[in-house]
């Protein structure tokens, strides 16, 4: 059975991580596993889901930055990993980087393609 294509990142997060990179793959890598054609009850929502879930890594994975240049005592460094938090808790929230305008398209994306999840 042929995959579909990936669906589409969702826009904000594109426009919030694209400093990184590395973070947008390990998205894409996640909606990829989504253009595999099987049953699924709730696609849509899976993928939030697991989109949430990986940001959610993201968060704790900033922490942890955060924790090292707080232990290092380099005010630049500390700056950078607060900023960078704060950044991942923005693409984390429902209001922010998982907003509705911003799921539009995967949105469609689902409902164009609901045959190969049913």
């Amino acid at each position: 059975m042929s995959r579909l294509p990936p669906p589409p990142m969702p826009s904000k997060l594109l426009e919030l991580l694209g400093d990184y990179p590395e973070h947008i793959e390990r998205l894409r890598e996640i909606l990829d596993e989504f253009s595999e054609r099987k049953p699924r009850l709730q696609p849509f929502d899976e993928a939030i889901w697991a989109l949430q879930s990986r940001l959610g890594a993201f968060i704790q994975e900033a922490r942890d930055e955060l924790k090292r240049a707080e232990a290092g005592g380099d005010a630049t460094e500390i700056a950078k990993a607060e900023a960078k938090l704060s950044l991942m808790f923005s693409a984390h929230s429902g209001n922010i980087g998982l907003s509705g305008r911003s799921l539009e398209g995967l949105w469609r994306y689902f409902e164009s393609n609901k045959d190969a999840f049913e």
